[in-house]
């Protein structure tokens, strides 16, 4: 008899469950003496389970004979220990990621179990308990669909009026752990892209509806931190500050991503939200006026932070909505975003600003300063051979308040440093590579690229639409008439009506044509610079060839002689290269180099990261020369003379409509006569 009671059982079979079973349901309350026998019989129900679900119907059929799943809630009920309920979520969770059946998952999603644990009032101050209750959460999420969807809500009048896995996960949203947040991510995803019309309605409206504005505001916290990493890097450099920057952006990008994920669910609501709150709690009131005015009025974050920021939204949430709005927004000036800001408008000067310079001819009026545009101040020392392209550039101050944010973008590219030079350049690639903004709104900024404006008013010409067909090949044509676009005019009076912007620039009205020359002007002027890197002029002559069109309206004498007098400048420089360090290395490197400025400026996109402007960045060697200097640093300044050389002749030969040759043009070989030359007299 007592060999038959200690008599082995089979530990994966039926009677195995039976008898754990049985065991559960005497147990009356959990305590230090038993509760190591409840932790096992509940890791081991979840074993025979998930095997009896792969072997023999037999189990779960028990299982739900003797009401497991109620024994489950009555244990956690009489526990005394955390323990037992860390075992309780364990064993949920495996069962539910683990079993294939649907009735299964469909007898534990039912009769109110699953939803009593998810609201059970369990003690989270112990880390370990919570990481348990969030994979618990994750793996009721993961097996959701329209049908199992339906077993975990509440509802009345066919209307969803609870819905615990989801109102509970959210509470969870902003942990300070970073792999809880991604955890309740996950669930929110799974339950937008079941497409329960009730459900998207439940979590779009009131109060659920603000975990979106509760995401922006978190949002905006990282902006905000990421900004004071980036200053503090600036004003300290730090070896380890390149891998902390890019930490904080991975975060910043993977919020984005979220964003992204939660809109292709395809919740109208849901964008509709996620755009509000974006431009309402950051877009509007921080990043666009931060473009402008750095620590000013209590702005949390600097110029270039914002550039960043802004290049990401527009690149990786893919709202049309939103990245228009932001187009529209850049006529604005920063004082229409500032409700308290105090605009000194009477009797200003502008701080900096750049128009075609043939309306400057024109007028007689080069160096005249113009409240309402930018400009490039062009005189007639620009035919002369010996004209420094540089000194044409007025430098003047970006941070008036009364410019339009877009002028600020062209201003930061004709004063700006290396790195506010980059950041514009980068808005702007970015605004003309993101495919949910309107052509027209691209065309009102200035840089609708050649190619789209001829398809547009090719079609135009097709179907009738439009002016005469002979604008197609009109000097200045643009794919709308001078005045404002209808989609940019939708946009601006939304800002001004949903968000209350207000701007002149309604009154004002816009010109294609005009805005096409001033982003033109801007970009010539910089290839005049010599304080910036070749990398970023390389980055320059990325956009410049999106843009440029054959047209001798837009791109005409003025702008040829200038960027003939910055490569006579350049080619002077690089000829001093033969009496450097390295000349015997200079024809090579001029090859090398050709090949590769060819290939960055045919390219389909810039070839740069917008996150590189928040990186710390190495002097431009062209700035001085250091007497005494190493070879090493010797080469570098060499190899970005090339650059900059190879980067103005290609400017120059495509300007004249010229396809870019595969290796250098013949007469390059004169450099290296040039060296030979200088070596015989040495």
């Amino acid at each position: 008899m007592w060999f038959s009671f200690w008599r082995s059982r089979d530990r994966l079979s039926l009677d195995e469950l039976r008898y754990l079973t049985d065991q559960l349901q005497k147990v009356q309350i959990v305590n230090e003496f038993n509760k190591d026998f409840v932790i096992e019989a509940l890791r081991s129900i979840a074993e025979l389970l998930t095997y009896g679900d792969q072997h023999n119907p037999a189990y779960f059929e028990f299982f739900m004979e003797k009401q497991v799943m109620g024994e489950f809630v009555r244990i956690l009920k009489v526990s005394r220990t955390h323990a037992v309920s860390l075992q309780l979520l364990q064993t949920l969770s495996i069962m539910i990621q683990n079993l294939k059946s649907e009735h299964a998952i469909y007898y534990l999603f039912s009769n109110e179990h699953i939803n009593y644990l998810i609201s059970y009032s369990f003690d989270f101050r112990n880390e370990e308990l919570l990481s348990y209750y969030i994979s618990f959460l994750r793996a009721i999420s993961g097996k959701l669909n329209k049908n199992t969807i339906s077993l975990l809500v509440k509802t009345q009048n066919d209307e969803v009026v609870s819905f615990p896995l989801y109102s509970e996960a959210i509470r969870f949203a902003f942990h300070e752990e970073s792999m809880v947040r991604i955890a309740v991510r996950t669930l929110t995803l799974n339950v937008y892209h079941v497409g329960d019309d009730n459900v998207n309605r439940y979590i779009t409206s009131s109060p659920h509806a603000e975990y979106f504005s509760n995401l922006v505001s978190f949002f905006r916290k990282q902006c905000i931190e990421l900004n004071k990493l980036v200053s503090s890097t600036l004003k300290n450099p730090d070896p380890n500050s390149t891998s902390t920057i890019l930490a904080a952006v991975d975060e910043i990008e993977d919020n984005l991503y979220y964003f992204s994920d939660a809109i292709s669910a395809g919740i109208p609501d849901i964008g509709r939200l996620l755009t509000d709150n974006c431009l309402q709690l950051l877009i509007l009131p921080l990043l666009l006026p931060s473009l402008r005015m750095d620590n000013v009025n209590g702005i949390e974050i600097g110029a270039v932070t914002s550039l960043y920021l802004l290049c990401c939204i527009l690149r990786i949430v893919k709202i049309k909505d939103l990245a228009n709005t932001i187009a529209a927004a850049l006529f604005c000036p920063p004082e229409a975003y500032i409700p308290h800001f105090e605009a000194k408008l009477n009797g200003f000067t502008s701080g900096h600003g750049f128009t075609h310079e043939s309306q400057l001819l024109d007028n007689n009026t080069a160096g005249e300063v113009d409240g309402e545009c930018l400009r490039v101040t062009v005189s007639d020392m620009a035919t002369s051979s010996h004209v420094h392209p540089q000194d044409l550039v007025t430098q003047n101050d970006c941070n008036g308040s009364h410019l339009a944010l877009r002028e600020a973008l062209l201003c930061y590219i004709t004063t700006g440093d290396d790195v506010q030079v980059l950041g514009s350049l980068s808005v702007l690639a970015t605004l003309l590579q993101t495919k949910e903004l309107d052509e027209s709104m691209l065309d009102a900024l200035g840089i609708l690229p050649q190619r789209k404006q001829h398809k547009k008013l090719l079609l135009q010409a097709l179907v009738g639409e439009g002016s005469d067909e002979e604008q197609l090949f009109s000097r200045g044509s643009s794919t709308v008439k001078d005045g404002t676009s209808t989609e940019l005019d939708g946009y601006l009076q939304r800002l001004k009506e949903q968000y209350g912007v207000l701007c002149s620039f309604l009154e004002r009205g816009t010109s294609p044509h005009v805005n096409r020359c001033q982003v033109l002007d801007a970009l010539v002027s910089l290839f005049c610079r010599s304080n910036i890197s070749a990398e970023t002029l390389w980055d320059g002559g990325w956009l410049l060839r999106q843009l440029l069109p054959y047209s001798e309206a837009e791109f005409n004498s003025h702008h040829h002689e200038l960027l003939k007098g910055s490569y006579k400048n350049c080619t002077s420089a690089l000829l001093q290269e033969i009496r450097g360090v390295w000349p015997d290395l200079l024809i090579t490197v001029l090859c090398d180099e050709w090949k590769k400025c060819k290939r960055v400026i045919e390219a389909s996109s810039p070839r740069k990261d917008p996150k590189c402007i928040l990186l710390p960045v190495q002097k431009s060697f062209s700035e001085d020369v250091i007497s005494g200097e190493s070879s090493f640093t010797a080469g570098d300044r060499m190899c970005e003379s090339v650059k900059v050389f190879v980067l103005l002749l290609q400017l120059q030969m495509f300007s004249l409509g010229r396809v870019l040759p595969d290796h250098p043009p013949i007469f390059l070989h004169q450099i290296s006569l040039k060296i030979l030359e200088q070596e015989l007299l040495d």
